[in-house]
């Protein structure tokens, strides 16, 4: 068996064995208490009749309800199912696994206590109402899944409207995370990012983000280059310019993208580029060797389609790449949202922000660069999951941008932000720690 058939093999068996643990498990999350029940009289504080007096006091003072519930340090995370991961349009049941993955990664890597949302609408003006009417309950939202254009809809109306902050993991996510491993990648390199040329392959809802927040951090868009399942993007694309209007996002891209006019497919988009980043048809193949090879000299490399990347990681180094990087935790350089949103998310609700900005992803992406220090390499850019140390650096710096832009409703120190952030997250770790060696949560069986 070859390097290939073996990745491919053991991708596959990573969906077997979660079809196993999470029939074990009937899922992955559950809701506890965190206050004391001691007996019976605790029930008349928590319930009637000792709750209403908590309830007067918010009805006073809004704001209490920061102090008195749990809605300061819980997420939201909803979906209609339209377009999970790479499997499209599978339904909101079907992508409740994906929503409930999402919600303990949240609890565990960034101490936020989250619920999986399925709407059984595909309505863009239904869920963005239904999103608004979830909001006393909750002191954020993370969209999740949605398919585009209205992704962008979705998004861009629920930041403007709602109190309180409204985030689309795969664009903002993937795009802060992108962006961060870019970064690194041209810090090891000594090189500017507004001097290289980048070709991103795949105009979905996470390589349209991507190119937009990398070109707001100060790559120049009119030398980098979009590449859809029908070509470069450019003025010349009539078929794109008829629907400007459905699909507004990938029109301006057309317009501020591609100045020379260049024309063709993912090889004619990667003549000359220094850095390709692909969210694009799952591979390997869909980004040939003969391709690298014809990029400028010691390339960067992105492919992050899951579960396998547009060209294996060795192939493209034989063919020439600097710098290889993959959605994969299984190979060097793990591109993966999940180093982002639970830090991000944990800074935004410790200074109560009413919204997350490109300048707070910045800040989170030059976080997740700086904690990397002496470490910094080819094969080294970015951290881990298991390093979780990360993850209140990130929300401290939120929290300082959140403040600094004006958008926070808390003033808080960077010292008080890492601390408390440390504190919660070692806390939501050590509650699942304790579980297992309980016994309270079951050891699964031994899969073969």
């Amino acid at each position: 068996m070859n390097q290939k058939d073996d990745e491919l093999k053991k991708a596959n068996r990573y969906g077997e064995i979660a079809e196993d643990m999470h029939r074990f498990y009937g899922g992955k999350m559950e809701t506890v208490p965190k206050c004391v029940v001691r007996d019976m009289d605790d029930f008349s504080v928590w319930y009637s009749p000792g709750v209403a007096q908590p309830c007067l006091a918010i009805q006073e003072d809004p704001d209490k309800v920061y102090e008195y519930t749990s809605k300061w340090n819980t997420v939201a995370v909803i979906s209609d199912g339209s377009r999970v991961l790479g499997l499209g349009d599978i339904g909101p049941k079907a992508g409740l696994p994906v929503m409930e993955g999402k919600a303990m990664l949240y609890k565990y890597l960034g101490g936020v206590d989250s619920v999986a949302i399925m709407l059984d609408t595909k309505d863009p003006d239904e869920i963005i109402q239904t999103v608004l009417r979830l909001q006393p309950s909750f002191g954020g939202i993370n969209l999740e899944d949605l398919s585009q254009p209205k992704c962008f809809r979705i998004l861009d109306t629920l930041r403007r409207e709602a109190e309180i902050p409204v985030w689309h993991d795969d664009q903002q996510g993937t795009a802060t995370v992108t962006l961060a491993g870019l970064l690194s990648a041209l810090r090891v390199q000594r090189r500017a990012i507004e001097d290289v040329r980048i070709a991103f392959i795949g105009t979905g809802a996470a390589n349209v983000a991507c190119a937009r927040l990398i070109f707001a951090r100060g790559a120049r868009a009119e030398q980098c280059f979009m590449v859809d399942s029908r070509g470069i993007l450019g003025t010349f694309r009539e078929d794109i310019y008829k629907r400007r209007v459905e699909f507004r996002e990938k029109w301006q891209l057309c317009e501020n993208t591609n100045a020379e006019g260049r024309q063709g497919g993912i090889a004619e988009a990667l003549k000359g580029a220094d850095v390709v980043i692909s969210l694009a048809q799952p591979g390997p193949g869909t980004i040939k060797p003969e391709w690298i090879a014809g990029m400028a000299p010691d390339p960067i490399v992105f492919t992050c389609a899951n579960p396998v990347p547009e060209i294996w990681p060795w192939e493209a180094k034989e063919a020439g790449a600097a710098i290889v990087a993959t959605g994969r935790s299984d190979f060097p350089n793990q591109v993966n949202n999940s180093l982002c949103f639970p830090g991000i998310f944990r800074g935004a609700l410790d200074v109560r922000a009413k919204t997350i900005t490109d300048e707070m992803c910045f800040a989170a992406a030059d976080a997740l660069v700086a904690h990397m220090g002496d470490t910094l390499g080819p094969e080294n850019l970015l951290p881990t999951m298991e390093d979780w140390k990360v993850f209140p650096e990130i929300a401290a710096a939120v929290g300082l941008k959140a403040q600094e832009q004006g958008v926070a409703r808390v003033t808080r120190s960077r010292q008080e932000l890492y601390s408390m952030a440390e504190k919660i997250i070692s806390r939501s770790r050590r509650v699942t720690q304790v579980m297992m060696e309980e016994g309270l949560i079951e050891e699964p069986p031994v899969l073969e």
